[in-house]
């Protein structure tokens, strides 16, 4: 008689915890290949054309851009790890996660509001670039803030808001990816709609999530 050993449930845990984490880091890896076709373009000498002619003229704000964005969305997704927040991982990888975000955050304000932009990019989308863009860095800052005044409440929740904003670049290519497809020249209202979109659910999602941790287990 054959039997099979029964799969404990900090077994069952230990796998569980790293779902989110994997999620998030697919998440990242889009708009990370996206950045590193960039970057190699801007090492190459390209040719000069109406859609790359910003970041040759300028390619310092996209480069910093791109690196603090792989860093933050690779690091952070593991700050959703809970066996790393019991060690100094968490404290550690926090910092990084900060500087790299507020990096995300202030580089993507200064191009919207210096760069060149396509005419694809309304004053709609800008305008929710800009609000994004202030609300994370905000978000950051008001993070570590609490983790300062060690609120351990306040804390993973700001830090959340401004995670959720950040891979908003993700979930735009998941949205615009079937639409690009399907369309030879993309609409601008369109766009606008799906970009602003992929940003709202990102936020949605994180408040959820926050609501929910806050609400205490019935017994």
């Amino acid at each position: 008689m054959t039997t099979t050993k029964a799969r404990t449930p900090r077994a069952r845990t230990g796998r569980s915890e790293w779902l989110v984490p994997a999620g998030l880091l697919l998440l990242t890896i889009i708009p990370s290949l996206g950045g590193a076709a960039r970057v190699t373009e801007l090492a190459s000498d390209p040719v000069l054309t109406a859609e790359n002619a910003r970041f040759v003229t300028q390619p310092v704000p996209v480069l910093v851009h791109i690196v603090c964005a792989t860093l933050y969305g690779v690091l952070g997704a593991f700050q959703f790890v809970p066996r790393l927040r019991r060690n100094g991982w968490h404290r550690l990888a926090g910092r990084v996660v900060a500087v790299t975000g507020l990096g995300v955050a202030l580089t993507g304000l200064w191009m919207t509001a210096f760069y060149d932009l396509p005419d694809k990019d309304t004053v709609v989308v800008n305008g929710v670039r800009y609000v994004v863009g202030v609300v994370m860095a905000v978000s950051l800052v008001l993070g570590v803030r609490a983790a300062l005044r060690r609120d351990l409440v306040a804390h993973p929740a700001w830090m959340m808001r401004a995670y959720a904003l950040a891979m908003g670049a993700g979930t735009q290519a998941l949205l615009l990816g079937p639409y690009m497809l399907l369309v030879d020249a993309p609409a601008p209202v369109p766009v606008t709609v799906l970009m602003t979109a992929a940003w709202v659910i990102n936020a949605a999602v994180a408040e959820w999530v926050i609501r929910r941790r806050r609400v205490p287990a019935r017994v």
